[in-house]
């Protein structure tokens, strides 16, 4: 499962996808720190009446004409191209965090259909061995029919239920297939892959809950992408209350006049008797008290969570050891019938019976035990421990 996850933390075409959010937001943080491009405006005028212009002069010459050249450049006042770049950061920081946890739930979704082929597999070697079982009793039971110990009933009845075993082996190896294909999928690779049966992904204690909970809040991304968001929204109330300070303007002007020059300076500032930001400035402060509560909810669903799941995986855990005791009496069981149906001492009926029942406290127990690991999962979803493991 490990390798499953490590493949589709590098391969996964949505989670390349994902990671250019980064880089957008970047871009962002690149185009705060940006300074005000300097203005350049021209403005020339004519003399268009002959009589006015100036003696044994020609239109074209400068006496007849007015030019004026302006260059200003607005300056950001108050902390502005600060703040500008503060909130660049933020949100590139809740990038980060989104990836986070579209890694968590990618590999969740990794992991579920990892163990969906491992209980495929596991329930098809289940009903393998019990095929071979059979196979091996309806060899028997030519032999044992030639000498005329059984009736023909007892080889047909021992035949249709190695029929039936070797339908529903196809049929978990078809779906197994699928399943791989939808794998290879989330792991976005073209090769073919397998499930390793002997994989022990179940590694680490569940016992102190608290811990648990702490290690969540440091590195579930939904968790720490509210918080960036918070803190986004706070430096967003500085860049909207910092927008409301006008920002001058300041320059020079070369102004020659019928070939007379003047140099004079420029300024200009809008004056905020009407206009001082208010709606950005109250929506900021709002989108911080929403992300605030945000962060509370997520933090007690977190709880919740993994209060839920630890409780969940001891109950399985406890149906798993007290159903390993069911199973080797039923695998008793069924060596001791076999051995008596063969020796005379009881009907195919009572074999066949004892058969299913084994069969059936296979599955049941893998069952169990495929909910046991699913709970573990969800145990590792839910504290952000599934990350961790795609890392190692």
């Amino acid at each position: 499962m490990q390798k499953a996850l490590s493949v589709a933390k590098q391969n996964n075409l949505l989670l390349k996808s994902e990671r250019r959010n980064i880089d957008q937001a970047q871009a962002d943080v690149i185009t705060a720190q940006l300074k005000i491009n300097p203005t350049l405006n021209n403005q020339s005028l004519q003399l268009m009446s002959p009589s006015h212009m100036a003696g044994n002069s020609f239109w074209y010459q400068n006496a007849n004409r007015q030019v004026w050249w302006q260059f200003t450049k607005q300056f950001q006042v108050a902390g502005q191209r600060e703040n500008k770049i503060d909130f660049a950061k933020k949100n590139v920081a809740i990038a980060e965090k989104n990836l986070i946890e579209y890694e968590r739930n990618l590999y969740l979704d990794v992991a579920n259909k990892w163990l969906e082929i491992w209980t495929l597999r596991k329930q098809g070697r289940i009903v393998q061995e019990a095929k071979v079982n059979i196979d091996s009793l309806v060899l028997i039971n030519k032999l044992r029919l030639k000498n005329q110990v059984i009736t023909e009933t007892d080889l047909l009845r021992a035949e249709l239920l190695a029929n039936t075993y070797l339908i529903q082996q196809q049929t978990f190896q078809k779906e197994e297939q699928s399943k791989c294909l939808e794998l290879r999928n989330l792991m976005g690779v073209d090769n073919p892959v397998q499930v390793d049966l002997s994989d022990a992904f179940m590694n680490f204690s569940t016992e102190n809950v608290d811990s648990l909970i702490q290690y969540a809040f440091a590195n579930r991304g939904d968790y720490l992408s509210v918080q960036s968001t918070v803190a986004s929204a706070e430096a967003n109330i500085k860049l909207q209350k910092s927008l409301a300070i006008p920002k001058p303007e300041l320059g020079f002007i070369w102004n020659p006049q019928n070939s007379i020059p003047y140099f004079g300076l420029y300024a200009t500032m809008p004056l905020p008797f009407f206009n001082k930001n208010q709606g950005d400035i109250q929506k900021s402060i709002v989108q911080k008290e929403q992300y605030a509560a945000a962060s509370a909810g997520v933090a007690q669903q977190i709880k919740t969570e993994i209060t839920v799941a630890v409780q969940r995986l001891k109950s399985q855990q406890q149906n798993l050891q007290h159903f390993s005791g069911i199973l080797k009496k039923s695998a008793q069981i069924l060596s001791n019938v076999k051995y008596a149906y063969l020796k005379g001492g009881t009907t195919i009926i009572d074999f066949l019976e004892a058969e299913r029942s084994w069969l059936d406290n296979q599955h049941q127990y893998n069952d169990i035990l495929q909910a046991y690991q699913q709970n573990y999962l969800q145990l590792l979803f839910t504290t952000g421990k599934i990350n961790q493991l795609a890392s190692e």
